[in-house]
């Protein structure tokens, strides 16, 4: 079919019928027809459903929106009932909160309290730092103290030296003036504790513990029978030999030995409990003389020596080199110093107790001066 023209040309011609066709033509006419019309349809339908799905998708689109928009709706009336709970509540915590007047002087006390609490600290320092001197002082009198302790029971040098020489240093530390006289005392007795005699003692002690073993195996010397015929010999040498009577002298001093050495001191041999027992009394003299010169007692040591060597000689030949050796030993020892002139610590004692007063003394009469417990404090 043939489009329409809007041009005025062609509206202005006249309509031309067309000539009746052929049968064939009659029918095909109806036949495009229905089929444009089928077209027509079919084209309408499916817009249709284009339109009816874009619609829906629409519709489902727009119900999302109205869901989420909903829940959104639901969270925000949550947050609102929140914050009107929050806002609740600090209005509570605001209405509870003090007033100006309040906080002014809440704010005093605490200044107040700081001032307070810097005064006390200040305090405890003081007393903190006093309450050290007192115990170093006491300490150092105490060091004293054991010195001449050490010095009048043991005299013992060497520690009484190093115990007042520490007493010194805790002076040294108080870097105080006023322990001048103190410390003048203290290296007073400083060097005259130098200056003493200070004998080996512990050495002593030693040597005589080894010569106590030497005691304990100190045997007598067995006799030695030396056949030299005695007077009968002597008188068979003098004889003429080959007569019958030098022979006779000589058979007679083989079985028979006259000695007219009457002086001759013959003591008897010393053998089992004998033995023993003089042992233990020469052991006994000799640990007597351990104790008596770690303890600086001169006598008691003499004494004990002394014994000892009386021991030797009531009991022990003197040919015997074992009791020879140690009968020397002893005579060796018993002249040696054990006893010490210790010097007296009582002046450095004093001198460091008047000082101890001194500082006592002092921090009272600072204590109880004007101002340092008035009621002034700086906040």
């Amino acid at each position: 079919m043939r489009e329409r023209s809007d041009s005025p040309n062609e509206q202005d011609r006249p309509v031309q019928t067309a000539p009746e066709s052929s049968p064939t033509v009659a029918e095909a006419k109806p036949a495009a027809r229905g089929s444009a019309i089928a077209a027509v349809a079919l084209l309408v339908g499916a817009v249709g459903v284009g339109v009816g799905g874009w619609s829906a998708w629409q519709l489902h689109t727009l119900q999302g929106e109205a869901q989420q928009q909903s829940g959104q709706l639901e969270q925000a009336r949550s947050q609102t009932q929140a914050l009107a709970q929050r806002t609740e509540s600090l209005n509570g915590r605001f209405e509870q909160l003090p007033s100006v007047e309040e906080l002014e002087e809440r704010r005093q006390l605490v200044a107040q309290l700081q001032g307070d609490q810097q005064l006390l600290n200040r305090r405890l320092e003081t007393v903190l730092g006093a309450s050290r001197q007192d115990w170093r002082l006491a300490e150092a009198e105490h060091l004293l103290r054991l010195a001449s302790l050490r010095l009048s029971a043991l005299q013992d040098i060497n520690s009484a030296t190093a115990l007042v020489q520490a007493a010194d240093e805790i002076l040294r530390d108080q870097d105080d003036p006023a322990a001048f006289a103190a410390r003048e005392q203290l290296a007073k007795s400083l060097e005259a504790l130098r200056a003493t005699d200070n004998p080996d003692r512990t050495g002593l002690f030693l040597q005589l513990g080894a010569l106590r073993e030497q005691a304990s195996q100190l045997n007598s010397l067995n006799p030695k029978f030396v056949a030299d015929g005695g007077v009968l010999g002597e008188l068979a040498a003098e004889s003429e030999p080959g007569t019958w009577w030098g022979k006779a002298l000589h058979k007679l001093s083989l079985y028979f030995r006259l000695d007219f050495d009457a002086d001759r001191n013959v003591r008897p041999l010393l053998a089992g409990q004998s033995l023993t027992q003089v042992r233990l009394a020469l052991s006994l003299a000799l640990e007597q003389a351990q104790w008596a010169a770690l303890h600086g007692q001169t006598q008691v040591y003499r004494q004990a020596l002394q014994q000892a060597a009386e021991v030797l000689d009531a009991n022990f030949n003197r040919d015997n080199p074992d009791s020879r050796a140690l009968r020397t030993r002893v005579s060796e020892l018993v002249e040696q110093p054990i006893e010490i002139k210790a010097p007296e610590l009582s002046e450095s004692l004093n001198a460091v107790q008047a000082y101890i007063e001194h500082k006592q003394s002092a921090r009272e009469r600072l204590k109880d001066a004007p101002g340092e417990d008035s009621g002034e404090e700086r906040p």
